[in-house]
């Protein structure tokens, strides 16, 4: 059961946001070397920054309008609580990142859009809670959207159980993973300046010669601290993910948020 259907303005929307967010992360790639864009490469943060900003809070208001009712708000709060709770924990710590194995499972168990909202609104409140907002923030907000969006993508969401879906759910926490840092990674690669390294953004240099710079700088930078996101998100996933799935299947029955709410009338 859905606590966020997708309806026709939010799907939309999501298509939209995400539209903007590919052209936001892989522009370096989609601009040739002689385009204006690239003479502006320090402006597009805060360019992209407002934008994603704009297109997130949109989708949010988009899906809360479609059946986004108390009991879901009051859910969504919940988790993205305890997920700006648990970031924190692995500050300084390669890859220690309890985080990411909430957000697979919240987004398994409560669907896609509403998966989306709740991985943008935990980054966006762990940024306020570990003083990390900055020009990144719309660029970690829509990659944990999609992170967690995907898990309630992934097939089987209605009968699959057990061993079968919590290998399903490891397999795809360990991979997202990487995705989530490679995303971040372009977020920030072609911001480098001029630094003497064969691993920077070259404005001047054909498509190939960039995306091996990329591969280089993500292997050079960041592969171990990915690599130990995606061996604690597999960990914590097929130890205390099923009793995490209970709690949140029997909450979200409990909860019945397909259903409406009502009020009684006053007694005269």
């Amino acid at each position: 059961m859905k606590a966020v259907p997708l309806g026709p303005r939010s799907l939309l929307s999501l298509l939209l946001v995400g539209a903007v967010g590919v052209t936001a992360f892989t522009w370096p790639f989609l601009a040739p070397p002689a385009s204006a864009v690239n003479a502006h490469a320090q402006d597009a943060p805060w360019l992209f920054a407002g934008l994603l900003v704009l297109l997130v809070a949109v989708v949010a208001a988009t899906i809360s309008e479609s059946g986004l009712g108390a009991k879901a708000v009051a859910m969504l709060g919940v988790l993205a609580a305890t997920g700006a709770a648990l970031r924190p924990i692995g500050a300084g710590t390669a890859g220690v990142e309890p985080m990411f194995f909430l957000m697979v499972l919240s987004g398994r168990v409560l669907g896609p859009g509403f998966g989306f909202v709740l991985g943008s609104v935990t980054m966006f409140a762990s940024a306020l809670l570990t003083g990390g907002v900055g020009p990144w923030l719309p660029f970690q907000m829509l990659a944990m959207g999609w992170f967690t969006m995907g898990a309630g993508l992934l097939p089987g969401r209605a009968g699959l159980r057990g061993r079968a879906e919590r290998a399903l759910l490891a397999l795809y926490g360990f991979l997202g993973a990487f995705a989530y840092g490679t995303a971040m990674n372009l977020a920030g690669w072609p911001f480098m300046g001029t630094l003497a390294s064969g691993v920077a953004f070259d404005p001047d240099a054909a498509v190939p010669a960039n995306v091996a710079r990329f591969v280089a700088y993500c292997v050079a930078t960041s592969l171990g601290w990915d690599l130990g996101r995606a061996v604690v998100t597999v960990v914590l996933t097929l130890t205390v993910g099923p009793a995490i799935l209970r709690a949140l299947r029997r909450a979200t029955r409990r909860a019945a948020f397909e259903a409406p709410v009502t009020f009684d009338a006053p007694a005269p």
